[in-house]
């Protein structure tokens, strides 16, 4: 089993748990903020606004708090400053990870980053230590039950996507793109009214490493306490493991 698509699957429902205790909405708002702080406020000349917009109303984030926090990066209101960057290290195994961060004191971060890998058998690197093993991808969810493969496969072509993936064991159609491409993708999955459950900018292992038993258990703790770091945005690692381990784990 792709191990990015099923991290990718256990985030995403995660996010849903999360947005009920509030957890979520905090990384959200940073995304908010740094997003209209580079690109300006108006998310239809601000790509990335305008994903974190969709992201943050797909959790039922408030819309006041949707509009306060652009508000902020825009310098329309007072606001903490946030500085973004990433990780990189090897998980048990071997298993590669990126940690992408924003945070108002890096010190404190980097203290948590490391303690993680520390605490799970793994370690940090340096910049461009692991980074080589992946590229940034468009990325697209769809259930099985919401459209059918040939009108999802004629659409994602013709809005300039690279691939659409069938993946049976998780009922879902994964879509991918160039890039650039994503948000012109996106636009027409939602112009044409076609509902994902996903859809974002991510990194995608070129290769993948096996993990079981006490290494995999060690490998998913450690991506579980990286991604509940109040400082850390996305977590990606290119691990492959079977269904039937995962469900051990679980």
């Amino acid at each position: 089993m792709s191990g990015h698509s099923k991290w990718s699957t256990i985030k995403h429902k995660k996010a849903r748990t999360d947005a009920k205790r509030g957890k979520i909405f905090s990384k959200l708002v940073k995304e908010l903020i740094v997003a209209a702080k580079i690109g300006g406020s108006d998310p239809s000349g601000n790509p990335r606004l305008r994903t974190a917009i969709d992201k943050a109303k797909s959790v039922n984030l408030p819309s006041d708090n949707i509009e306060r926090a652009i508000k902020k990066g825009a310098g329309e209101l007072e606001g903490t400053t946030y500085e973004e960057g990433t990780y990189e290290g090897y998980g048990s195994g071997g298993v590669a990870v990126i940690v992408e961060y924003m945070t108002d004191n890096k010190n404190r971060t980097a203290s948590d980053v490391r303690h993680a890998f520390t605490k799970h058998a793994g370690s940090l690197g340096t910049n461009g230590s692991v980074s080589w093993i992946f590229e940034q991808k468009g990325f697209f969810v769809f259930s099985m039950d919401s459209i059918a493969e040939d009108v999802l496969m004629e659409a994602a072509i013709e809005a300039g996507a690279d691939d659409v993936v069938t993946n049976t064991e998780d009922k879902i159609y994964e879509v991918y793109t160039e890039p650039g491409e994503f948000n012109n993708v996106k636009t027409a999955f939602d112009e044409a009214g076609l509902k994902y459950e996903q859809g974002e900018l991510t990194m995608i292992p070129k290769n993948e490493v096996k993990v079981e038993g006490r290494t995999a258990e060690k490998v998913m703790k450690l991506l579980d306490d990286l991604e509940n770091l109040d400082d850390v945005q996305n977590v990606y690692a290119n691990f492959d493991i079977s269904a039937e381990e995962m469900e051990r784990i679980a």
